[in-house]
């Protein structure tokens, strides 16, 4: 048998397992490749909203990254929740120091239940240390407008917000479009100097828990079997787009998708 490719997951764990550690470990698993994981904080948190934030110590962060990069080794990166300045700046040094590649930042901000997630003096730092190492940079509408500092409104404003986050030194910038009104749901690529539109129905579910942990992961798992950017987003939104058709009920609030749907007869 050949060499699985590793990746690993540095984001916190979600005690409901839709979004976080959990979310990135079974996208991982769905998706054929072995994961690994340093856990950034520990979440109390259900479909419902987040009850409690516990932030690991900065130097326990560093302590799990090495364990994995001195032996199994990463063939990609993916970072989620990282809550504050001082972990963003040694999960930077990290992927410098072990010269770890493919690193796909979702910059996580805010909880689906509107709960924030990263520490408001931590954004210079994503900005200006993290970025700048990034193989690819998933945000949000909302979270595109806090890092550039301005409302993104037409699609001249998304395609001006996507060059500036890739100025600081990102290979490639996707621009989700779940935010955005309309029948469907349109990711903008940047990449090399050019644009690339990604659309797909809108899927009407409150199953949405842990989306953009789920596509981020997905992009990174394409990115360690060798795949280019282009093809490893486009890979991802298929596979997404497909778990959240798929998902069925948990909870009483925002549901996680289905991550094992290729495994679920079709009318399960």
């Amino acid at each position: 048998m050949g060499r699985v490719p590793v990746v690993m997951t540095v984001a916190g764990s979600d005690s409901g397992a839709g979004a976080g550690i959990q979310a990135d470990l079974k996208t991982f698993a769905a998706l054929g490749v072995y994961g690994v994981s340093a856990i950034t904080a520990v979440t109390a948190q259900n479909t419902l909203g987040v009850t409690a934030v516990f932030e690991l110590p900065a130097d326990m962060v560093a302590a799990q990254i090495d364990a994995i990069a001195e032996d199994m080794g990463a063939d990609a990166v993916k970072t989620g929740m990282l809550a504050s300045a001082e972990i963003i700046a040694v999960v930077a040094e990290r992927v410098q120091r072990h010269g770890l590649r493919n690193l796909v930042v979702d910059p996580v901000m805010v909880a689906k239940s509107g709960d924030p997630l990263l520490r408001a003096d931590a954004v210079d730092a994503l900005r200006h240390q993290l970025l700048p190492l990034a193989t690819v940079v998933t945000p949000n509408l909302p979270e595109a407008e806090v890092l550039v500092g301005r409302s993104l409104e037409s699609e001249e404003d998304l395609e001006a917000a996507a060059r500036q986050i890739a100025s600081w030194g990102a290979e490639a910038v996707v621009v989700k479009g779940g935010h955005r009104p309309g029948p469907e749901a349109v990711d903008l690529l940047y990449w090399r100097g050019t644009f690339q539109r990604l659309a797909a129905p809108r899927v009407e579910t409150a199953s949405t828990h842990g989306t953009g942990c789920t596509f981020a992961s997905a992009i990174a798992a394409g990115l360690a079997c060798g795949l280019e950017v282009p093809e490893a987003v486009a890979r991802a939104k298929e596979y997404l787009t497909e778990a959240l058709r798929r998902a069925y009920p948990v909870g009483r609030g925002r549901g996680p998708v289905d991550h094992f749907w290729r495994w679920r007869p079709p009318d399960a």
